[in-house]
């Protein structure tokens, strides 16, 4: 009599075993990689020394680094003992429009490039859960995330306006910072040279951040003043982090002007001496002595108070007009240089403009070459509608000094380009390759494996991309394939519209967007919301 059915369940066991034991003990075969990449010197993005191994990508993800030769996969590459490091991370750029009309980043993706944090210096999207989604819907070639931007969402709610918000305004500007966050914002980042928020008092920035570190946000400053008052500027900031203690990121570090040139050092051991009190608090940089941005930063902020319409009635009113040329004088002395030979146009509606110095541009109009003539020079093309600019801030002996501190990231502050349209600075196609062919071989200001340190795990550290900046088991498969003796910029200020070459292989998310030097239709990129 069977009970419970058991004398049958051990038949039927003793039927199966032989057959169990034989799957048990019989080799298991290896899954096949997606791409399988032999003979790499791996860097590993932790600063590491280099080493020998292969690597295997499946899904999307380093699956195995080790010796795979032999292995199984859809497509295996012979990395000739080129140098196979984590895709280049660029924490600060201003793509929101450029990424809109070309979504593959063609200049980014070709320096390397695998991901980019925009939003930077207060400016972003307000509604980032409908641009993220927007973006995701057409398809994008690298990955992309987003600050929420001070000055967007100042703007947003009071305009352009010098004067501080009311209680309401204050609960408003709040609930558009929390909004973001929730879709995903990496942070909160000012732009405290700029309109509006450079009417804000520290009190506001504050109060605004903390909505952002209550959701494990960084703080991103462009901060107030990169001249006489650097080292003021920078404590402003570490007080918003650590008020709120949060993360702070000082936006592309420089001292300017040639009367503060040689001095770095001092605002670095500040830096490093709030590091050591505790604050969590890096920077980043580019590696190019000039500075972009546009020509109304050569007037006192007070006169840009209500946009263009603003600054027309006050250039035409006589007694302000004068107040605002004294301020221009007032910045000029200030920052040690005589005239606007330093200022070049980038970007302005006279195309044949571009590419020339203020002091060039002045003398084309027919005036003389006094600084009362540039200064008639640079309000007359602010009524026309303003410029893009290239300024000769800094010296590359400041620059070389601040890519020597170990918690400083490699960042363009660039954006997506298109092909010769205007004379942008060089930084958003050569940023990265200028660091390797420059810094790293050239000039030996870093090594290679510090290089590829401060463009990767550095900047995913700060910004809570755990997944990524690293090559190792479990990572996303975002990679660079290069020789650092081939890395190339030639992206120069005359010749800007020129991509950088040697990054052989570049992949996102697992796949190819580079292949032979060569972009691919590829559009793997992803939008990334802060986890």
């Amino acid at each position: 009599m069977v009970r419970d059915g058991r004398p049958g369940y051990i038949l039927i066991m003793r039927l199966l075993l032989p057959t169990l034991l034989l799957l048990l003990t019989s080799p298991v075969p290896a899954q096949q990689f997606d791409y399988l990449v032999l003979n790499c010197r791996i860097v590993d993005g932790a600063g590491n020394p280099w080493f020998r191994a292969d690597l295997g990508i499946r899904g999307g993800r380093i699956v195995e680094i080790g010796r795979l030769a032999g292995r199984g996969s859809v497509r295996t590459l012979d990395a000739e003992d080129r140098i196979l490091a984590p895709g280049f991370i660029d924490v600060h750029t201003h793509v929101e429009s450029g990424i809109e009309r070309n979504p593959r980043a063609d200049n980014f993706l070709l320096d390397g490039v695998t991901t980019l944090v925009t939003g930077n210096c207060g400016g972003s999207r307000v509604d980032l859960k409908t641009w993220f989604a927007q973006m995701e819907g057409r398809g994008l070639g690298i990955n992309l995330s987003s600050l929420v931007g001070h000055n967007a969402v100042r703007r947003d709610v009071m305009g352009s306006a010098d004067r501080q918000p009311t209680p309401a305004e204050m609960e408003a500007m709040k609930g558009l910072v929390e909004e973001a966050m929730k879709a995903g914002a990496m942070g909160f980042s000012t732009g405290l040279l700029y309109v509006p928020g450079t009417y804000a008092t520290t009190e506001e920035v504050v109060t605004l951040a903390k909505v952002a570190a209550d959701f494990g946000g960084v703080y991103a400053s462009h901060i107030r003043n990169q001249g006489p008052r650097l080292g003021e500027s920078i404590l402003e900031a570490a007080e918003v982090g650590r008020r709120n203690r949060m993360p702070v990121q000082i936006s592309h570090l420089k001292v300017k002007g040639k009367r503060r040139w040689g001095t770095i050092g001092e605002t670095l051991q500040l830096i490093q001496r709030l590091r050591d009190e505790g604050l969590e608090i890096t920077v980043d940089a580019y590696p190019y002595p000039r500075a972009s941005t546009n020509l109304g930063v050569c007037l006192p902020n007070w006169a840009l108070a209500d946009g263009p319409e603003g600054v027309r009635k006050r250039l035409h009113d006589p007694e302000t007009r004068q107040r605002i040329i004294a301020g221009m004088r007032e910045l000029l002395d200030e920052q040690g240089f005589a005239d606007y030979s330093f200022a070049t146009v980038a970007g302005f509606r006279d195309p044949t403009l571009e590419g020339k110095t203020i002091s060039e541009i002045n003398r084309l109009r027919g005036r003389q070459a006094t600084l009362d003539d540039e200064i008639e020079t640079v309000l007359e093309i602010m009524e026309e509608g303003g410029a893009s600019m290239i300024y000769h801030y800094m010296s590359q002996a400041d620059v070389d000094t601040i890519f020597r501190f170990p918690a400083a990231a490699v960042a363009s502050d660039g954006g997506v380009r298109v092909p010769g349209r205007g004379k942008p600075h060089p930084r958003s196609y050569g940023t990265n390759a200028r660091v390797f062919a420059d810094y790293v071989r050239d000039r030996g200001v870093m090594s290679l494996e510090e290089a590829v340190r401060r463009m990767t795990s550095l900047p995913a550290q700060v910004f809570g991309l755990g997944d990524r900046g690293l090559v190792r088991l479990g990572a996303v498969a975002d990679l660079v394939l290069f020789d650092p003796q081939q890395a190339q910029d030639h992206a120069t200020f005359e010749e800007p519209h020129q991509f950088s070459t040697g990054f052989d292989y570049v992949w996102v998310n697992g796949k190819l967007a580079v292949e032979a030097g060569r972009l691919t239709d590829t559009l793997s990129g992803a939008v990334i919301r802060r986890q």
